[in-house]
């Protein structure tokens, strides 16, 4: 048991360097050993072909046979745009196959340890089974709740301010917590604004990290009456890295087309009434979902963190605090929310904890 936890978790952690780039499949990770040898290893590709396990068995080449496989979700049992992995590797003569979860998406869910099982093949489920729903949650929420795994970033002050008065930008964090959040961004499929913070900060919203640039996720913004600037920097972007624009269905047409034809996707959505009023936030995660996202990294500003924590769509927050303070003048963390509801709610825990410089970050999950 030792040795198969041992090389469950090296699976666990191939799967993760695909975090963020193979939607709208899972990131999963597989590793063959032989005699206690590792002969193969595999983690699903860029765009989510190939899978993990056909990646692992081509590199084992024929040492597969005999050879023990460990994934960190069950491998697949239809045909889809690439053949069932579960056939690949009953051709292959893998002899035992340890499995750390079952896939809910319907089209699996079960049938391909039954299709290895039919084969002969030793088949273990369960190890590392926590570990492994975690890495694939966005993955799971996306089969069953048509949505994706939400993680909202907040960046405080020593007083839980988030910018200067007059949402005036300032810099909270150094340059240690900064690259944490820019690997963030490079594990996440997509990243969510709301148009105030594109009008007061003009961002980038891609990965800035050295040999990271080409990992930079879709950028979505959240404008219901397509204020969006044509001189912004994300427009000027729109066809380098992906730009979609959720508005809503009453959005004026002519402004629509302008963005389309800068290269931007508008998406339309119902509002709702609120409280607070605004895009239907639960449509724009289900249409996202729709388009294959799966894992998405809500950055700002205050208004939308405290709109999709009252709507109970937030299912991790990375919160980072620098060591300074801005004044009661600064503007508050969660618009007209204390920090409190997650900081001392008994709907989060602290999961992690982190010294990033002179900066901090905890990691709450939902409870």
């Amino acid at each position: 048991m030792t040795e198969d936890f041992r090389y469950m978790q090296l699976a666990l952690a191939l799967g993760r360097r695909g975090q963020g780039r193979t939607w709208p499949n899972p990131a999963v990770g597989a590793v063959i050993v032989k005699d206690g040898v590792i002969v193969g290893r595999g983690w699903t590709q860029a765009g989510g072909r190939p899978h993990a396990e056909p990646e692992a068995l081509r590199r084992a080449g024929a040492a597969a046979r005999g050879a023990t496989l460990y994934v960190t979700l069950e491998p697949c049992s239809h045909f889809g745009k690439s053949p069932p992995c579960a056939d690949a590797v009953i051709a292959a003569g893998i002899k035992r196959v340890v499995s750390a979860i079952e896939d809910p998406n319907p089209e699996v869910g079960g049938q391909g340890h039954a299709r290895l099982r039919a084969a002969g093949i030793e088949v273990d489920v369960g190890l590392c089974k926590d570990e492994a729903a975690r890495d694939h949650a966005g993955h799971f929420l996306r089969v069953g709740a048509k949505r994706p795994f939400v993680i909202l970033k907040l960046a405080l002050s020593a007083d839980d301010r988030i910018a200067a008065a007059g949402h005036q930008p300032v810099a909270i964090t150094g340059e240690v917590a900064k690259a944490r959040v820019h690997l963030l961004r490079a594990q996440s499929d997509a990243i969510l604004v709301g148009i105030g913070t594109v009008l007061a900060d003009d961002p980038m919203l891609t990965v800035r990290l050295p040999g990271l640039e080409a990992q930079s996720p879709v950028r979505v913004v959240l404008d219901r009456a397509l204020r969006l600037p044509g001189e912004s920097h994300l427009v000027h972007s729109a066809r380098q890295t992906p730009l979609w624009v959720m508005t809503s269905d009453l959005a004026e047409a002519p402004a629509a087309m302008k963005l389309g034809a800068a290269g931007a996707q508008v998406i339309r959505v119902p509002v709702t009434d609120g409280p607070p009023p605004g895009l239907d936030l639960k449509l724009v995660l289900s249409a996202l979902a729709e388009r294959g996202i799966t894992r998405l990294m809500v950055e700002g500003g205050a208004r939308v963190a405290s709109s999709f924590l009252t709507a109970g769509l937030v299912d991790e927050v990375w919160l980072l605090r620098g060591p300074d303070a801005i004044g009661r003048d600064g503007i508050p963390a969660l618009d007209t929310q204390p920090l409190s509801v997650i900081t001392r709610s008994p709907r989060w825990r602290a999961h992690a904890t982190e010294a990033l410089g002179k900066d901090t970050l905890t990691v709450y999950e939902r409870t």
